[in-house]
């Protein structure tokens, strides 16, 4: 379980109906082959020791007898497997009748919980023969061959996998989930942060998509992991039919669930300790005293998790195209609207954005034209600025140009080599120097011109820096670090490709289409070096590394709370085959150095647009010491090599 993870198993096996020694057998056959595919945590279906379509059946004495036996058997064969087992049965206590998830581990029956809420609507008649489960445990008294064993038994039981810090599990059955005050909601208040299931709902049209919408829905309110396990086509009786929709959702993610109408085992990889930063991180989230609850220790022992899980390469990026597409309308959106509002409060009727023909400076312009037009402002009033200087190549002044006259603009060129050279004479800065002192003095002209034409014309300096940028502090501190609105602040590098291909696609201008594609086409660069032979020299990913990898590196530290060795883990996993290991501890090792150095940059940064799930303003989700040490981070990627 390093690192938080728990592999967990959703089952469906195939029973017959009241034939309780048939179903013991494919439980027990469904277990092995659970345990065999890494799962720690099973969960069998609502009932499937009996089965749940028993209806009358459930009255005879001799079938819930038949059940208790199947139950210690199951039971017994768990002994051994290092392995949480949960399974449903029918069970008589004090002459009533409960439909109950038993919690089986090593052998012994760690509690039963009943279900609390019995329906008796449309093709349910539970009420008939099952009574409604306390909440708070008493004791069951189950008497055997072996003599009597005192199992806990109320909705309020808690299941403390020791195997993991903090990994309680709370259960509930089937129709629990469908209430508005579900037992689910108080074990999760109570301190459970995984919830199983034991279900057993039938199919009718559409009703998969429901029943995926309450498991996605529930486990995002109580912020767990939410195990689901259905009733298969064994159940399938007169009227009814089942199809073992098995789901494993996260916090409102489902990672995995069955194909329906085929009996089956689904497998999900929970990252506890995820869930665990979710709700350190969410105030609202308000644990309450778990009063009333009785929590069961499980001895499991830790494990390293072998995943299945994988990781998307780019998180910001929607893989599906549809999803992508829409989500770059509604940044696109959420930037202009900001700048929008901007522009309404201060009065001003013009922007001034410096152009580079790269990426961000394109998108920043993109941003602020769909702004002016919601404003109804002539274009002509956006200032695009082009300042030329020592490492500019023609390919990127063409596409300036181009760009700014094409989305009918006002173009300006301001070439600034004369007076970044005399300022250099100032200093004493030799010229064939080419330092930080060499590029940096040149961003610093460059924001010293478009300020300056800012104040002359009663404009706005528009930003153009992104996210990724901020991040690992790669801009020059009060160059194009500053400005009067950065519409970029909250978007990162993987990111603004997609804003400006989405744009290039969808603007039904040939020619802008052009020049935006081989904007697209250029390498990333702030140009601060002379070119070599007309060509760019200075790639930017040759100096910090790639962008794929440190906004990779950005999501998982910042959204997720990984620590360093979870970031490496999972990172060299999901670039297998794209980067070596080596090269991606190398490229962690500098995001992290250069994150802890460069936060007093973030720490004064213009206002922005907040766009997602992470943000690195010290007014929005960063609060960040600018002074704060690194050490234990650096230490322990120094442990990973």
């Amino acid at each position: 379980m390093e690192h938080g993870f728990i592999k967990v198993a959703a089952v469906t096996p195939k029973i017959r109906v009241a034939d309780t020694v048939y179903n013991a057998g494919q439980i027990c056959r469904d277990m092995d082959a659970a345990v065999e595919g890494g799962a720690k945590i099973i969960v069998f279906p609502e009932l499937c020791i009996t089965g749940y379509t028993c209806n009358d059946l459930f009255l005879q004495p001799l079938l819930l007898e038949k059940a208790k036996e199947a139950l210690l058997q199951v039971a017994e064969y768990t002994k051994g497997k290092d392995v949480l087992v949960f399974a449903g049965l029918p069970v008589v206590r004090e002459n009533k009748l409960y439909n109950v998830g038993a919690a089986l581990y090593d052998g012994k029956i760690l509690g039963m919980v009943p279900k609390a809420n019995i329906p008796s609507y449309a093709e349910f008649y539970e009420s008939r023969h099952f009574t409604p489960g306390n909440s708070e445990p008493a004791e069951y008294v189950l008497r055997h061959g072996k003599g009597e064993e005192r199992i806990p038994f109320g909705t309020k039981l808690l299941f403390d996998v020791e195997a993991i810090e903090g990994l309680k599990v709370g259960c509930e059955i089937c129709e629990d989930i469908w209430v508005p005050d579900s037992p689910g909601t108080a074990h999760a208040l109570a301190g459970a942060v995984l919830l199983v299931n034991l279900s057993a709902s039938n199919e009718t049209v559409g009703k998969d998509e429901y029943r995926e919408m309450l498991v996605k829905s529930a486990s995002a309110r109580t912020i767990t992991g939410y195990i689901y396990s259905s009733a298969g086509e064994g159940e399938s009786s007169q009227d009814l039919v089942f199809g073992g929709h098995n789901i494993i959702a996260e916090n409102g993610t489902v990672l995995t669930q069955a194909k329906r109408f085929r009996n089956g085992t689904i497998y999900g990889d929970v990252d506890v300790h995820r869930l665990l930063h979710e709700r350190r991180r969410m105030s609202t989230f308000q644990a309450e005293h778990a009063e009333g609850y009785q929590v069961v220790p499980v001895p499991m022992k830790k494990m390293q998790t072998a995943l299945s899980r994988t990781f998307g390469c780019m998180p910001f990026v929607p893989g599906d195209k549809a999803v992508r597409e829409k989500r770059c309308d509604e940044i696109l959106s959420i930037q202009s609207y900001g700048l929008k509002k901007r522009y309404e409060h201060t009065g001003s009727k013009k922007a001034v954005v410096g152009i580079s023909g790269g990426l961000d400076s394109t998108l920043a312009l993109l941003v602020t034209v769909r702004a002016f037009d919601m404003l109804e402002i002539d274009r002509k009033n956006i200032l695009s600025v082009t300042m030329p200087c020592f490492g500019t190549t023609n390919r990127t002044y063409e596409n300036a140009c181009k760009l700014a006259q094409v989305l009918g603009t006002d173009l300006r060129e301001v070439n600034i080599k004369e007076a970044v050279s005399l300022h250099f004479a100032d200093i004493g800065q030799d010229m064939e120097n080419h330092d930080v002192t060499y590029e940096n003095g040149q961003a610093r002209e460059r924001t010293q011109v478009l300020m300056d034409i800012a104040n002359k014309e009663n404009a706005l300096v528009i930003g153009t820096g992104d996210m990724s940028e901020l991040a690992l502090g790669w801009a020059t501190y009060n160059g194009d670090h500053m400005s009067m609105y950065g519409v970029n602040v909250g978007v990162p590098k993987t990111l603004v490709r997609h804003l400006v291909q989405y744009y290039a696609d969808t603007c039904g201008n040939t020619e802008l289409e052009r020049v935006l594609l081989d904007v697209l086409d250029t390498p990333v660069s702030p140009e601060l070096l002379p070119p070599v032979d007309g060509v760019i020299s200075q790639k930017t990913e040759d100096l910090v590394g790639p962008y794929e990898l440190h906004d990779f590196f950005l999501y998982y530290m910042l959204r997720c709370g990984f620590e360093p060795g979870k970031i490496y883990r999972i990172a060299c996993a999901s670039f297998a085959g794209q980067y070596g290991e080596d090269v991606v501890l190398k490229w962690l090792k500098t995001f992290y150095r250069r994150f802890f150095a460069q936060q007093f940059k973030r720490s004064c940064l213009p206002d922005g647009p907040k766009v997602g799930s992470v943000a690195v303003s010290p007014r929005g989700d960063l609060r960040m010491p600018s002074d704060a040490c690194g050490r234990i981070w650096m230490e322990e990627l120094e442990r990973l090599g």
